[in-house]
């Protein structure tokens, strides 16, 4: 599975972007995956966003975006989206969306992420 991530961009704090992350799995859709949205600040650790089962009937979100992100798929598109409102600051970082085949704990296909930046 190949992932590429888009829609970063500069915002104002509290304004709204939508990330997207089209997917390719040679042909297949992505439909038996789950998908996640993880972030790396600078000079911190990777962590974890969002995520949505591969059958699409759970989410899972950090405490610090609840509420604010909400993660859905297209699984016709092949396409992974992170729509963020009410952003603050704290959410700049380089945000890359991740995909795992269904029963495997691991994510091991990762895009290349896309930078958002929020001023305050």
């Amino acid at each position: 599975v190949q992932l590429q991530a888009s829609g970063g961009g500069l915002v104002q704090a509290g304004d709204s972007l939508r990330l997207s992350c089209a997917a390719s799995a040679s042909g297949r859709t992505v439909i038996n995956y789950t998908v996640g949205w993880f972030r790396q600040a600078p000079g911190k650790e990777r962590e974890f966003v969002a995520a949505l089962s591969w059958s699409g009937g759970s989410t899972d979100y950090a405490d610090s975006v609840k509420g604010r992100f909400t993660i859905s798929r297209d699984n016709a598109k092949n396409t992974i989206y992170l729509q963020m409102n009410s952003l603050k600051p704290e959410d700049t970082a380089v945000y890359y969306c991740a995909a795992r085949y269904r029963g495997v704990v691991v994510y091991n296909y990762w895009g290349q992420g896309t930078q958002v930046t929020v001023s305050s």
